[in-house]
């Protein structure tokens, strides 16, 4: 492929994903950008045909990239049931009820990221982290007149720690999906550069909230969400043993749709021991087979609740296979789109222009975040900015010798962190529009999503944690 070509699809790559962004804005993951990826994958394969490329050898090509998300695709359907199994058991309520009741004045903007990074660790979404819980603290910030701004940093930053740390995370799965990595190891190998910036996050937002004053205000909104859960669940320590034996799996290395599918099974058991009365509700009926079938509707469709409290409603009504769909669908799209343009020969022309600056490990990974935050930046759509990076320095990794790991967890350091951050990507425009605090105001005190790329870097520099393909499998956590 000339050069001339490759500008050529690197236009209608731009023209067609900026063309949906802009029309569908944050619903653009609805279907718009799997279209849009299909589109863009035909409108390449005509150039690919140009140049003589026959339509077999694209097939070939998709039909092997494709073959590549069997696995992930299973395990995104396995996350689908998982959340909808731990809301039903009480498992996600507990936690939720736990974390809320700690919240205090004094220390509200570290307790603020440390609430959300729990929820979204539990849920894997950061959005809907950000569009209920995020919402009652903006609204209790202002309760105890403290900065909005700093709030909705706090939030941000907890609610992407949550995101990118959990098993439950598209974002999370998606990573390592495209770079070749298994998904327990992609968290473990996150865990050494994120847990110390999350630390120094919330060290940094103790140090802000000792220095405010503070009032006692109104926090009607977390006292009616806390009393929506007791109403509705059984609130239990006990709740928590599914969670904690899924991140005990995880640290043993089970394989992750085995662990999850497990895990699944069993926090539908506590379901019916601890949740009898949330479980007959949902079911609608006393009946044996109907409170069977309740159960495997939460595994497939998920679980829903009606109650007085419209955040409880929006947080807890979730998950299922049947929600993980956009997610398999934007897999399959990206590989169609992908496995063109490797054919063609476009990301081989790409590759050469940027392996010019290339020389050591730390430049191959400074490239590799500058490529994913510039596929945030031109394109807005975080998913994006894992996927085209991820297929691009695939090869590379692998000719160095360097673990996938590695890989797939720069993509989420650069890809997933830097999203909202970023006034016109997608995440930043839903932030903004959730926490009403604009994406520029609340950018300085996203300190995790600003200190984690940071560290990162250093950790290339110095060669730290830097897998080889042979250190891979000795990897422990500390």
């Amino acid at each position: 492929m000339s050069r001339i070509d490759a500008l050529i699809v690197t236009v209608i790559l731009l023209t067609v994903m900026g063309a949906v962004i802009g029309i569908f804005g944050s619903d653009a993951l609805s279907g718009a950008t799997q279209v849009a990826m299909l589109v863009i994958g035909f409108l390449a394969a005509l150039v690919g045909l140009k140049n003589g490329v026959s339509w077999t050898q694209i097939e070939q090509s998709i039909v092997a990239s494709s073959a590549k998300t069997v696995s992930p695709n299973l395990i995104f359907l396995a996350i689908g049931a998982l959340i909808g199994s731990l809301m039903l058991s009480g498992a996600v309520p507990s936690l939720l009820y736990y974390g809320l009741s700690i919240l205090s004045p004094t220390y509200f903007y570290p307790l603020c990221c440390l609430i959300c990074a729990l929820v979204a660790t539990c849920i894997g979404s950061s959005w809907t982290t950000a569009a209920t819980i995020g919402v009652a603290l903006i609204g209790v910030s202002y309760g105890f007149n403290l900065s909005p701004d700093i709030t909705a940093g706090a939030i941000v930053s907890g609610a992407y720690f949550g995101d990118k740390m959990s098993p439950l995370s598209e974002t999370t799965n998606l990573a390592p999906a495209v770079a070749g990595s298994e998904l327990f190891e992609h968290i473990r190998h996150m865990a050494w550069v994120s847990l110390p910036s999350f630390s120094l996050a919330v060290l940094l937002f103790l140090f802000l909230g000792l220095r405010e004053p503070v009032s006692a205000g109104s926090q009607t909104d977390i006292i009616a969400f806390v009393q929506t859960l007791e109403q509705h669940f059984v609130i239990s320590p006990i709740n928590l043993i599914p969670i904690v034996l899924l991140l005990w799996l995880a640290i043993k290395r089970v394989p992750a749709f085995l662990a999850i599918m497990g895990v699944s099974l069993l926090a539908c058991g506590f379901t019916v021991v601890f949740q009898y009365q949330a479980l007959l509700t949902f079911a609608g009926s006393e009946q044996g087979l109907q409170l069977i079938k309740a159960l495997w509707v939460a595994l497939f469709q998920g679980f829903s609740i009606e109650t007085t409290n419209a955040s409880v409603n929006d947080l807890l009504s979730r998950g299922g296979m049947a929600a993980m769909v956009n997610m398999v669908w934007l897999v399959l799209a990206s590989m169609m789109m992908t496995g063109v343009l490797q054919k063609i020969g476009y990301i081989d022309v790409i590759m050469r222009l940027m392996l010019r600056f290339v020389r050591s490990t730390f430049s191959l990974i400074s490239s590799t975040m500058a490529t994913c935050i510039g596929v945030n930046v031109v394109t807005g759509d975080q998913y994006m900015s894992l996927v085209l990076p991820g297929h691009m320095w695939q090869g590379e990794y692998a000719k160095r010798q360097l673990d996938s790991v590695n890989l797939s967890r720069t993509l989420e350091d650069a890809g997933t962190l830097t999203s909202p951050l970023i006034p016109w990507n997608a995440c930043g425009v839903f932030m903004a529009g959730t926490l009403t605090v604009a994406t520029i105001a609340y950018l300085p005190y996203c300190f995790f999503n600003l200190i984690n790329p940071v560290i990162a870097l250093l950790f290339a520099f110095f060669n730290v944690k830097i897998l080889q393909l042979k250190q891979a499998s000795s990897e422990q956590l500390i």
